[in-house]
Protein backbone atom coordinates (compact mmCIF):
# COMPACT_ATOMS: atom_id res chain seq x y z
CA UNK A 1 0.00 0.00 0.00
CA UNK A 2 1.53 3.08 -0.83
CA UNK A 3 -1.11 5.46 1.21
CA UNK A 4 -4.21 6.11 2.18
CA UNK A 5 -5.02 8.55 -0.76
CA UNK A 6 -4.34 5.82 -3.28
CA UNK A 7 -6.70 3.30 -1.59
CA UNK A 8 -9.36 5.54 -1.13
CA UNK A 9 -9.21 6.19 -4.58
CA UNK A 10 -8.67 2.47 -5.85
CA UNK A 11 -12.02 1.77 -3.86
CA UNK A 12 -13.88 5.06 -5.35
CA UNK A 13 -13.20 3.85 -8.41
CA UNK A 14 -14.07 0.53 -8.35
CA UNK A 15 -17.27 1.32 -6.46
CA UNK A 16 -18.21 3.63 -9.06
CA UNK A 17 -17.67 1.35 -11.95
CA UNK A 18 -19.69 -1.38 -9.88
CA UNK A 19 -22.67 1.26 -9.38
CA UNK A 20 -22.79 1.71 -13.44
CA UNK A 21 -22.23 -1.86 -14.36
CA UNK A 22 -25.38 -2.52 -12.03
CA UNK A 23 -27.33 0.52 -13.88
CA UNK A 24 -26.40 -0.23 -17.03
CA UNK A 25 -27.39 -4.35 -16.54
CA UNK A 26 -30.66 -2.88 -15.46
CA UNK A 27 -31.14 -0.52 -18.66
CA UNK A 28 -30.15 -3.14 -20.66
CA UNK A 29 -31.60 -6.46 -19.17
CA UNK A 30 -34.99 -7.86 -20.11
CA UNK A 31 -36.16 -9.32 -16.96
CA UNK A 32 -34.70 -7.11 -13.79
CA UNK A 33 -36.03 -6.70 -10.64
CA UNK A 34 -35.94 -3.39 -9.73
CA UNK A 35 -36.18 -3.49 -6.31
CA UNK A 36 -33.68 -6.03 -6.35
CA UNK A 37 -31.80 -3.86 -8.17
CA UNK A 38 -32.06 -1.16 -5.54
CA UNK A 39 -31.23 -3.26 -2.63
CA UNK A 40 -28.17 -4.22 -4.81
CA UNK A 41 -27.06 -0.17 -5.62
CA UNK A 42 -28.12 0.60 -1.85
CA UNK A 43 -25.96 -1.94 -0.47
CA UNK A 44 -22.82 -1.10 -2.78
CA UNK A 45 -22.98 2.33 -1.34
CA UNK A 46 -23.12 1.35 2.02
CA UNK A 47 -20.08 -0.90 1.71
CA UNK A 48 -18.00 2.14 -0.26
CA UNK A 49 -18.77 4.45 2.91
CA UNK A 50 -18.05 1.49 5.45
CA UNK A 51 -14.57 0.81 3.28
CA UNK A 52 -13.87 4.71 3.10
CA UNK A 53 -14.08 5.22 7.23
CA UNK A 54 -12.08 2.35 7.68
CA UNK A 55 -9.22 3.58 5.69
CA UNK A 56 -9.50 6.62 7.43
CA UNK A 57 -9.77 5.25 10.83
CA UNK A 58 -7.79 2.01 11.31
CA UNK A 59 -8.47 -0.76 14.62
CA UNK A 60 -6.11 0.41 17.28
CA UNK A 61 -3.79 -2.26 18.80
CA UNK A 62 -3.12 -3.96 15.25
CA UNK A 63 -0.14 -3.38 13.41
CA UNK A 64 -0.84 -1.08 10.23
CA UNK A 65 0.49 -3.14 7.16
CA UNK A 66 -2.15 -6.19 8.84
CA UNK A 67 -5.02 -4.20 9.22
CA UNK A 68 -4.55 -2.89 5.58
CA UNK A 69 -4.13 -5.98 4.17
CA UNK A 70 -6.82 -7.44 5.85
CA UNK A 71 -8.86 -5.05 4.32
CA UNK A 72 -8.04 -4.96 1.00
CA UNK A 73 -8.32 -8.68 1.14
CA UNK A 74 -12.16 -8.28 2.27
CA UNK A 75 -12.52 -5.38 0.15
CA UNK A 76 -11.89 -7.57 -2.81
CA UNK A 77 -14.03 -10.72 -1.45
CA UNK A 78 -16.72 -8.21 -1.55
CA UNK A 79 -16.04 -6.77 -5.10
CA UNK A 80 -16.27 -10.53 -6.11
CA UNK A 81 -19.42 -10.59 -4.44
CA UNK A 82 -21.42 -8.26 -5.70
CA UNK A 83 -20.08 -9.16 -9.54
CA UNK A 84 -21.49 -12.36 -8.80
CA UNK A 85 -24.76 -10.43 -7.89
CA UNK A 86 -24.42 -8.17 -10.69
CA UNK A 87 -23.78 -11.37 -13.03
CA UNK A 88 -27.17 -13.14 -11.47
CA UNK A 89 -28.92 -9.85 -12.72
CA UNK A 90 -28.33 -9.82 -15.97
CA UNK A 91 -29.28 -13.85 -16.74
Amino acid sequence: MANKRNLKKEINYICSELFAEGVATALYSNNSDAANLDTLLKSLMSMHSDYIMRVSHPEPGMKPKEYYKALIQSFNNDVNDYVDQIGNLHS
